[in-house]
């Protein structure tokens, strides 16, 4: 692939732009500067730098974020920012046209916090959304609340929202502490878990999903940070933990 061509693929800005930053100088492939945008590379496992910043080539993006509280997942965000301004002006640029940058795979509440992962595999965001896939999702629950049995056997069981004749149970739950709970989804309802833990008489107080099918949130990932995800990881959040 041409090298303007790569820089436009992972969102270095148009081709005229990507030719440019190439011919002055700021582009260097494996440490090795280049000012031809018409020279050829390799794509994969391509490393390069523009303007200093090293980066790697990815055909597709697959990403996963510690989102922090007060953020939306909207590109058009009405009262808090949005958490595409986490992420660097490449990975919201790439692709170019209408439908350029990675997207959110579902969505956390504002005052949600926790493991969200983005992408721009349209397949995979599909995949991952949709409740036929049965990806399970692991949140913990903070509740206004004690938790008692009774509370959880009804989540385990089933109970019904409003919008759906039909029980909408937890693949999961349990107790953690007085005002806590585990609780495992596999469907993505809007305001799920506020519903379902509103619906057997208690109020969640604090969200945090902490698992993707069984890949965790780092340790080491601190909220507003994200990372690429690897071949390891992807294969961990098609696995049933």
């Amino acid at each position: 692939m041409h090298l303007d061509n790569i820089l436009y693929s992972q969102g270095f800005g148009t081709r005229r732009v990507c030719a440019g930053l190439i011919q002055q100088g700021f582009v260097a492939v494996a440490g090795v500067p280049c000012s031809d945008p018409a020279v050829e590379f390799e794509t994969e496992g391509l490393q390069f730098s523009v303007q200093g910043v090293p980066w790697e080539f990815h055909e597709k993006a697959y990403l996963m974020l510690h989102k922090p509280a007060a953020y939306e997942c909207s590109q058009k965000p009405s009262t808090y920012p949005s958490i595409y301004t986490l992420l660097p002006a490449p990975i919201r640029q790439r692709g170019g046209g209408a439908a350029a940058g990675v997207q959110a795979v579902g969505r956390l509440d504002q005052d949600t916090t926790g493991l969200l992962l983005l992408s721009d595999d349209g397949k995979f965001i599909h995949r991952m959304s949709s409740p036929k896939h049965h990806v399970p999702k692991v949140y913990d629950v903070v509740v206004k609340h004690a938790v008692d049995e009774k509370q959880i056997q009804k989540l385990l069981a089933g109970v019904v929202l409003d919008d759906d004749p039909k029980p909408v149970r937890a693949a999961a739950c349990e107790k953690t502490g007085e005002l806590q709970l585990s609780l495992t989804l596999t469907e993505g309802k809007y305001h799920q878990v506020k519903r379902m833990v509103a619906a057997v008489g208690n109020r969640v107080e604090g969200l945090h999903r902490s698992r993707i099918g069984a890949l965790p949130l780092p340790a080491d990932l601190k909220p507003g940070e994200w990372r690429w995800l690897t071949a390891q990881d992807l294969a961990r959040i098609a696995a049933t933990p």
